[in-house]
């Protein structure tokens, strides 16, 4: 089997509903970077990463202009060799960033061509653990009143979801304790609640949040401070009083390894769309495994529902406010608060590409 073709699209899709988080504000659009890699037999492999608002044409043109013309010609199967040639053909401009989201994408649709091509569905090619995922509803509602907040909780209840996530990061921490306390009342003691400062602080601010919001009971605290702060994510490990999520902007492997080996997290938290694709998040989640870790997921939820029914060691998928389910013809499949992989082969995610062309955004 052969690549004998590679099409990277770029759409700007407007949300449903303004998003509010401490880092980008409000967020009205997301950007949506496709790429179809087509083989000699017949099989075509769809991958694709995202951005908050900005940088989608430079992924593009990475994709079309550096990866796409090292990749034609080659075995689409062999996902480690190609993943290492993606590395290495833009390493010195790469190392994370744009390079990495553009090779996320690339490598998705090289493991949707390979499910494809074995008639196998993505989450028991890769180990086949357990169908079935806890979900959680990841809301981006920093800014919503109050009625707005409460609002959104009853209807994520309505929808049968057993886990939320609501945002924090106000100027003032009174405002988030009123607002963890008033989404807690709603859902009662025992309803896994978790929070996400989206970096808003320092260590110092955030072992004082962590204290403080500790009382209602909540699940982790999320992104406390910046990526890079290793230091400043064990100091809240150690003397903050609530576990610790992530790594959504964590973009290589060793940095995972620096953060989790370091103390300084108790749900990695790797993103698909922007670790390396399948073949680096895979790696990720076997390194938390090997640490006693759980690993959970950001965003993109139509694929890590595969890659954590892959492994023993999942925690929750978050089903992100980005979602794409007006656009796919089989949506994400939810059972009593349970996200089901899809038993189609490959990825088992299908667009509609008539609906996401009035979105495009043309070279």
């Amino acid at each position: 089997m052969r690549i004998v073709s590679i099409q990277a699209d770029q759409f700007r899709i407007p949300l449903p509903t303004v998003l509010s988080d401490s880092t980008h504000g409000q967020i009205s659009h997301f950007e949506l970077v496709t790429v179809r890699v087509r083989a000699d037999e017949g099989v075509e492999g769809l991958g694709y990463t995202y951005t908050v608002g900005a940088g989608g044409a430079s992924i593009r043109a990475l994709i079309e202009r550096e990866l796409a013309p090292v990749m034609v010609g080659a075995d689409p199967r062999r996902t480690e060799q190609l993943w290492e040639k993606m590395w290495w053909h833009i390493h010195w401009v790469g190392r994370g960033g744009l390079a990495v989201h553009a090779m996320s994408a690339m490598d998705i649709a090289l493991w949707d061509v390979k499910g494809r091509a074995a008639i196998e569905p993505l989450w028991r090619l890769l180990g086949g653990h357990s169908p079935k995922v806890k979900a959680y509803a990841g809301g981006v509602d920093l800014y919503y009143t109050l009625d707005e907040l409460r609002r959104q909780t009853h209807g994520f209840l309505e929808r049968g979801l057993h886990a939320i996530k609501m945002k924090v990061g106000r100027e003032k921490l009174s405002e988030d304790v009123e607002r963890v306390e008033a989404v807690r009342k709603i859902v009662g003691p025992d309803f896994p609640l978790m929070v996400d400062a989206n970096m808003r602080w320092t260590a110092a601010e955030a072992i004082r949040a962590s204290r403080a919001l500790a009382e209602h009971g909540l699940y982790w605290l999320e992104e406390p401070v910046i990526p890079e702060d290793i230091e400043g994510h064990v100091r809240i490990a150690r003397e903050g009083a609530l576990p610790i999520a992530a790594g959504e902007n964590l973009h290589t492997i060793p940095e995972f390894q620096r953060l989790i080996t370091s103390g300084g997290v108790s749900f990695p938290e790797p993103d698909v769309s922007n670790i390396g694709g399948i073949t680096a998040w895979m790696k990720v989640a076997h390194l938390a495994e090997a640490h006693n870790l759980p690993v959970t997921s950001h965003g993109v939820h139509d694929i890590h529902v595969s890659l954590l029914a892959a492994v023993p060691n999942a925690s929750y998928l978050e089903l992100h406010g980005f979602g794409l389910e007006r656009f796919l013809k089989q949506p994400l499949k939810l059972v009593d608060g349970e996200a089901v992989a899809p038993d189609r082969s490959g990825l088992g995610v299908e667009f509609d590409w008539e609906k996401l062309a009035q979105y495009q955004v043309r070279a």
